[in-house]
C-alpha cells in the first residue's frame, strides 16, 4: 500500500488517511454500509409495490418508475460491492487491491441509468400514440410512498457525495428517483382532474430528459477516472511548481497524477537533484503533497545527474 519501502512511512500513510479524505475510504464502510443495506431493502419493496400497482392501475409512468427504481437497486448493489472491495488488502497481481472497482461501479451506474431511461422513453412514446385510462388515485398513493423512500435513501448518502464519486452515484440515483416519483404523483393528479390521458406518457418523457441530464456528469467523471485523468480539483501546475521549488531540485520530469480509487490519488515523478536527497526529503515531500494536494501515494525517483539521459525525460514521453 505504501508506495515507499520505508515501513515507518507506510504506517504513517495509513494513519493519516482518515483526516484528508473526510468520507474517504477509511470511513466509507462504517458510514455507508448501513445506508446501502437500508436503501436496498426499502427500494426492493418499492419496486415490487410499483410494479404490481402500475400493472393493476394501468400506468406506464408508475411501471416506468418501478423499472427505474430497479436499475437503482442494481446500482446500489454495485456501489456497495465496490466500496467493500476498496477495503480489501492488496494481493498478488492486484497491487492496489480492488480500489479501482469504485471507478468501475460509478461507470456501471451511469450506464444503468442510461439504459433504464431508454426503456422508459420507448414505452412513453408508444403510449402517446394511443393513451389508455389510468387508475389515478392508486398511482398517486404508490408514487407518493416512492418519494418518501427515495428521499430518505438519498439523505443517507448526502454526506459522502463530495468526497467519493461512487457515493455520489448512489446519491444522484436516489435523488433522481424521488423526482421521478414526484412527477408521477403530479401527472396522476392532473389526469384525475382534467382527464388528459396523454399526461402519463408526457411525464415519463420529461423525467427521462432530467435523468439524462444528471447522468452525463457522472458518466464523464467515471470515464475520466478510467482513463487515469488527474482527479478534478487537482492543480497539476501547482504540484509541478511545488516540486520544482523543493530544496535541491533543479528539474523534474515524468510527473503523473492518477486516481487509484474514487477517493485516493497517487503521484509519481522523477526529480533531478545534483546534490542527491535523503529519506527525510522524501518523507517531507510526500507529507506536504498529502496535506496540500490530497495525494496519498507519492513515489519519487531522484536522479543526481541532469544529463544522465533518463529515457522518460522529454515531456512527450509517457
Amino acid at each position: 500500500m505504501g508506495s515507499h519501502d520505508h515501513h515507518g512511512h507506510h504506517h504513517h500513510d495509513h494513519g493519516d488517511h482518515g483526516h484528508d479524505h473526510g468520507h474517504g475510504h477509511v470511513h466509507a464502510p462504517a458510514n455507508f454500509g448501513k445506508a446501502f443495506a437500508i436503501g436496498i431493502a426499502l427500494n426492493i419493496a418499492l419496486v415490487v409495490a410499483e410494479a404490481v400497482y402500475g400493472y393493476v392501475g394501468n400506468s406506464t409512468a408508475l411501471l416506468a418508475d418501478a423499472g427505474h427504481n430497479l436499475s437503482d437497486v442494481l446500482g446500489l448493489v454495485v456501489a456497495w460491492g465496490a466500496s467493500i472491495a476498496a477495503q480489501r488488502a492488496p494481493s498478488g497481481r492486484f497491487t492496489y487491491g480492488f480500489r479501482a472497482s469504485t471507478i468501475l461501479a460509478a461507470l456501471a451506474n451511469a450506464v444503468f441509468l442510461l439504459v433504464a431511461t431508454g426503456a422508459i422513453g420507448w414505452e412513453a412514446i408508444l403510449r402517446l400514440r394511443e393513451p389508455e385510462p389510468v387508475a389515478g388515485v392508486t398511482v398517486m398513493v404508490v408514487a407518493g410512498i416512492g418519494i418518501l423512500i427515495n428521499g430518505f435513501t438519498a439523505m443517507l448518502f448526502a454526506s459522502g457525495r463530495k468526497d467519493d464519486i461512487n457515493i455520489e452515484g448512489a446519491y444522484l440515483h436516489m435523488a433522481a428517483d424521488a423526482a421521478v416519483s414526484l412527477g408521477v404523483v403530479v401527472s396522476a393528479a392532473l389526469i384525475i382532474w382534467t382527464g388528459w390521458l396523454w399526461l402519463d406518457p408526457v411525464t415519463s418523457l420529461v423525467i427521462c430528459a432530467t435523468i439524462l441530464w444528471s447522468t452525463t456528469s457522472l458518466l464523464r467523471g467515471s470515464v475520466d477516472m478510467s482513463m487515469a485523468a488527474a482527479p478534478k480539483g487537482t492543480d497539476l501546475a501547482a504540484i509541478r511548481a511545488f516540486l520544482l521549488a523543493r530544496p535541491g531540485v533543479s528539474a523534474i520530469h515524468d510527473l503523473h497524477v492518477w486516481p487509484i480509487s474514487t477517493t485516493e490519488t497517487a503521484l509519481t515523478c522523477h526529480l533531478v537533484m545534483p546534490t542527491g536527497a535523503g529519506d527525510a526529503f522524501l518523507m517531507e515531500t510526500a507529507q506536504l503533497l498529502k496535506t496540500t494536494h490530497r495525494i496519498g501515494h507519492t513515489t519519487l525517483q531522484v536522479e543526481t545527474h541532469p544529463d544522465n539521459g533518463c529515457a522518460l525525460a522529454p515531456d512527450d514521453v509517457v
